[in-house]
């Protein structure tokens, strides 16, 4: 979860470190530093904390070295202290590494350096990656290594990583070969960025973008040389590959906050847009009901063979996906009368349900490269591969960068349009994730004719209406939600309730109070809460009760009136032109009335705003909370 930059070229590699990792600092902030060569000798800067205690420590200091890496980081293994933060250097000083991932036989390798006579500093398991290279350097290249005409240095390090397990993405300087920056990837992520007579690397391409736009994402098992010269990528069996960068299409202004105090309120504010993206790219402007042509609703542009003979969708997920996931198994039961299994990634990799025939997998990622996720659809893929043509594997993502390790992985993806986003919190990505499930049900109805094409129009109708509906929504009552907000700055607990397709949304808000105000907070389905859970309700603990106009709006309402009896403060995420809510709320937190099936796309909104506002109340740095980090690629 950590973020690496580097770079090599003819400006001075400071500043630029610096500006990277600034836009990768969502990936960690427990500590940051920099590494750069000048003349014979590496000069490595530290800092405990956010980056701006670095930037501190660099001011006054000239240093015009054109090439050099930098790392913010997410504590693994040690404590966020400065001893431990990246880079991590050998004994004599002369190779830098930095690190995001795991080293899993680090202490083996560790004591076995340690015998060899080589000192750590760090209780990291990063450090032994700079030592195995200095010794490596120190050896003779034998003379049939495959790559030893290319460097020396690339050499030692792709030695090295031979003797490493885990997940890992690495940079590495040396002093001697201060021309040359080594890169390499393993089950983490990591880009090379080609520019004027210059090249650049790191974890994700908001740190590179305002550069170059011509990216070349490394795959797994590869190694590549940086130099003046350009790049040169091999496997780390040492065989040299051709490869092709490709441009981005999106435009760096996307990663700024453009007057917005932080950028998860931008990020909120940006939903509408992200909405109506979603509908320019999947929906069938000329699909008409009981039209003759062949036509369907919508276009994800998938194969039919992923939808023959469909038995059951089993969805892989992890924090806010799963939810997204909960809201599409609801979608895709009740559209196209299709069996569907839900799990946590990182609880099936351990315990995987009995294989079934005809079964589509969904891995839900936004960043594309969450670890559990992708070791998840990975084992799904190998235990289905040798079965017989019924249990073969189907695998179809949902990401936000489809350019991802999960793009890769599976065949299909169905890209969620909703751009960089950079709080950790996500917002405009789980709508976006909704929606292809929208999206994806639709198609599977219509398929499979489950849904009459009247019903289709209907809600594709709703759904066109939306994006309206929610900038009225924002420009209206975020102001009011603000103001709200300010009575909890000291509240301790509160509980989330709602039932059927919004209790998902009950978990979702609890989840996003507790991620940036540290406020506890649980989301239960309304039905549960005299099984227990009444049981913490006083006139400390407020209640949010999601009663959207439906199948369940009763029962949510009469849940709401037990919490009330108990001197709960009544919060009702709800319509406002419903007389028997507003009898009901202390408080009405009040969203457009619309169908019950795509009402946690406008529920969830004023839950984002609650949680919002509650934490900027307290002072708390909403874009990045304590110990949380944006892509979670370790396990």
């Amino acid at each position: 979860m950590c973020g690496i930059v580097g770079y090599i070229g003819t400006q001075p590699a400071s500043e630029l470190l610096l500006a990277g990792l600034e836009k990768l600092e969502y990936r960690g902030y427990d500590s940051a530093g920099l590494a750069t060569v000048s003349e014979g000798e590496i000069t490595c800067i530290r800092a405990k904390g956010k980056l701006y205690r670095l930037r501190e420590k660099l001011v006054g200091l000239e240093n015009l070295a054109g090439v050099g890496i930098g790392h913010t980081r997410w504590a693994t293994h040690g404590k966020p202290e400065e001893h431990n933060a990246h880079p991590h250097r050998d004994t004599a000083g002369r190779v830098a590494v930095v690190q995001n991932g795991i080293i899993e036989n680090y202490r083996d390798l560790r004591e076995g350096l340690k015998k060899r006579g080589r000192e750590f500093s760090s209780e990291t398991d990063t450090e032994v990656i700079p030592h195995l290279i200095a010794e490596f350097l120190e050896q003779e290249t034998p003379q049939d290594t495959a790559c030893a005409y290319a460097s020396k240095f690339l050499d030692a390090v792709r030695r090295s990583l031979l003797m490493l397990q885990g997940s890992f993405a690495i940079a590495v300087v040396s002093a001697d070969y201060p021309d040359e920056l080594i890169v390499a990837r393993q089950q983490a992520p990591l880009v090379i960025g080609f520019g004027q007579g210059e090249f650049f690397c790191a974890s994700d391409t908001p740190a590179i973008v305002s550069h170059t736009r011509a990216v070349l994402p490394l795959e797994n098992g590869e190694v590549a040389k940086l130099s003046p010269l350009g790049v040169e990528v091999y496997n780390f069996a040492g065989d040299r590959l051709k490869k092709t960068p490709h441009l981005l299409n999106w435009n760096p202004v996307v990663v700024e906050k453009q007057g917005f105090k932080h950028f998860m309120l931008k990020e909120i504010y940006e939903q509408p847009g992200v909405l109506r993206a979603c509908l320019d790219a999947y929906l069938n402007d000329d699909w008409k009901p009981d039209s003759a042509e062949e036509q369907t609703p919508v276009n994800l542009g998938l194969p039919p063979e992923l939808y023959a003979n469909l038995e059951r969708i089993q969805i892989l997920a992890c924090g806010t996906s799963w939810h997204a996931g909960l809201v599409g198994k609801y979608i895709l039961e009740k559209l196209a009368r299709i069996p569907v299994q839900i799990e946590y990634a990182s609880e099936f990799r351990y315990a995987p349900a009995p294989l079934t025939p005809n079964t589509m997998t969904i891995g839900i990622s936004q960043s594309g490269e969450t670890a559990d996720t992708l070791a998840a659809l990975a084992m799904e893929q190998q235990r289905r591969a040798g079965q017989p043509e019924p249990s073969r594997p189907r695998m179809l993502g949902i990401t936000n960068r489809p350019e991802s390790s999960l793009g890769h992985l599976v065949p299909h993806i169905i890209d969620t349009m909703a751009g960089i986003e950079i709080g950790v919190a996500a917002t405009k990505t789980f709508i976006a994730q909704l929606m292809a499930f929208y999206f994806l049900a639709i198609d599977l109805a219509a398929r499979r004719q489950t849904l009459p094409e009247s019903e289709i129009e209907q809600l594709i109708a709703g759904l066109r209406h939306l994006p309206g509906q929610i900038e009225l929504f924002l420009s209206s009552q975020e102001r009011q939600i603000e103001e709200f907000a300010h009575g909890f700055a000291d509240t301790r607990d509160f509980v989330f309730v709602g039932r059927g397709i919004n209790f998902p949304i009950a978990l979702e808000g609890a989840l996003k109070l507790k991620e940036i105000s540290y406020i506890h907070a649980q989301g239960y389905p309304a039905g549960e809460m005299k099984h227990g859970p009444i049981a913490l309700l006083d006139d400390k603990v407020p209640v949010v009760a999601i009663a959207m106009p439906g199948s369940v709006y009763e029962k949510v309402i009469s849940n709401a009136q037990e919490a009330k009896a108990r001197d709960a403060r009544l919060i009702g995420v709800t319509p406002k032109n419903i007389s028997e809510a507003a009898e009901v709320f202390d408080t009405i937190l009040p969203v457009p009335d619309v169908d019950e099936l795509i009402s946690p796309i406008v529920s969830v909104i004023p839950l984002q705003l609650l949680a919002y506002h509650i934490a900027a109340r307290r002072g708390l740095d909403v874009d990045q909370p304590r110990n949380l980090a944006k892509s979670v690629t370790v396990e």
